[in-house]
């Protein structure tokens, strides 16, 4: 692959010391932070370390600094390099659900589109292209397949827009990215956080130890449609009152207004059917998914990751990729890692970041990859959002 790199320098400014009074909402942050400097953007013989899909520009109008906290004689690098950022133009990415037969045939006519085909063959040890195109449907839609396939034709996509009138320019006004659920390791990608094929690996290996989660452990997700997020829970509530603690269940998906995913045991799941419609729901859609995403059920792919996390070169993103954990950008490699880990037993907070990128002042979003989910909930949350999907 080749690497660009960015075309203005990362600033650096001189840190801000603050002081914490003990048990501050600060202080506690720190608890799960690890020192670190911002990593260098070069890798090794001076070679960009960044994917040739994260070949991004950073805006004039990002000026990113680290800050420092004082707390009594320690002094921590906080993970704050974002912190103030300033949204105008998002690549979102999508996760597990928005694969299709057919997806990645477009990029098929543009080089480097293809080349990440032919690189995903060699890492993933089969036709990863024929599956994207041909099907069949079930196996594209499995949780070992799926992943890898949307990572790549999301990352493809990115291509086929370089490669159209204005494609570059585009990509090089980006300056916020996030991806849900899985979407957010294309994101990271793309950010140049790690590269392609690393991104790939970590993906493979979290299809796998998410199937295997779920395997062991007899759970499903439900979407609830209708209800807003406070109705949701008072569901979940009702009905893990009539089952074993180990059949519970909760929100597992914060996607828009009216549109909430609950992940636990089948009966905890069939009794939020049952009782659905008491709760005024409009309708519940069982999804074709392995098991409780999002929720303890995930625990076993936990320590899998953790391992292969610690095994991969992350770098400071750079620009801000928001985390579905907290909804929040990070820029510590260590704490993206323990963000990743984390990620497939915690809730995703969509609804959240994108309120967040709005209220910022987000003007104008791209989809990248297969679907048109994302999409959906942007004009779900807001009406006026401005949205382009650019498929591969």
């Amino acid at each position: 692959m080749h690497f660009a790199p960015s075309r203005l320098p990362l600033q650096r400014f001189p840190p801000r010391r603050l002081r914490l009074a003990p048990g501050s909402p600060m202080a506690s942050t720190l608890a799960i932070l690890r020192p670190s400097a911002p990593a260098p953007l070069a890798g090794p013989r001076g070679r960009v370390a960044a994917p040739a899909t994260a070949r991004v520009a950073l805006s004039s109008r990002s000026k990113y600094s680290s800050a420092m906290v004082s707390l009594g004689s320690e002094v921590a690098v906080v993970d704050a390099l974002f912190a103030d950022y300033k949204p105008t133009t998002a690549f979102l990415f999508p996760g597990q659900g928005a694969q299709t037969v057919g997806m990645g045939a477009e990029a098929q006519s543009v080089p480097a589109a293809a080349k990440l085909f032919n690189q995903a063959n060699d890492i993933l040890g089969y036709d990863l292209l024929d599956l994207c195109t041909n099907g069949p449907k079930e196996k594209l839609d499995s949780t070992v397949i799926s992943q890898p396939a949307i990572y790549v034709t999301s990352l493809a996509a990115v291509e086929v827009l370089r490669a159209r009138d204005g494609g570059n320019d585009v990509i090089n006004c980006v300056d916020v990215t996030c991806g849900l659920s899985l979407g957010e390791y294309t994101a990271l990608a793309f950010a140049g956080a790690f590269s392609f094929e690393d991104g790939l690996k970590l993906v493979k290996l979290r299809g796998e130890a998410m199937q295997d989660a779920s395997d062991a452990a007899n759970s499903a997700m439900v979407s609830v449609i209708g209800l807003d997020s406070e109705k949701v829970q008072e569901l979940c509530d009702a009905a893990n009152e009539e089952v074993d603690e180990k059949e519970r269940v909760q929100i597992a998906n914060f996607l828009c207004p009216g549109n909430y995913a609950v992940s636990g045991g089948v009966k905890g799941i069939e009794v939020v059917e049952a009782k659905a419609k008491f709760f005024k729901a409009r309708m519940t859609v069982r999804l074709a998914v392995a098991g409780a995403f999002h929720t303890s059920f995930m625990q076993p792919a936990v320590s899998r990751l953790e391992s292969a996390l610690a095994a991969t070169e992350i770098r400071t993103p750079r620009i801000p990729v928001i985390s579905n954990v907290d909804a929040q950008p990070h820029s510590d490699p260590d704490t993206i890692k323990q963000i990743l880990a984390r990620q497939v037993t915690s809730p995703v907070q969509w609804e959240t970041t994108v309120k967040t990128l709005m209220g910022k002042g987000l003007e104008k979003s791209y989809e990248l990859g297969p679907g048109k989910v994302i999409a959906g909930i942007l004009k779900r949350i807001n009406k006026g959002a401005i949205i382009e999907n650019i498929g591969a």
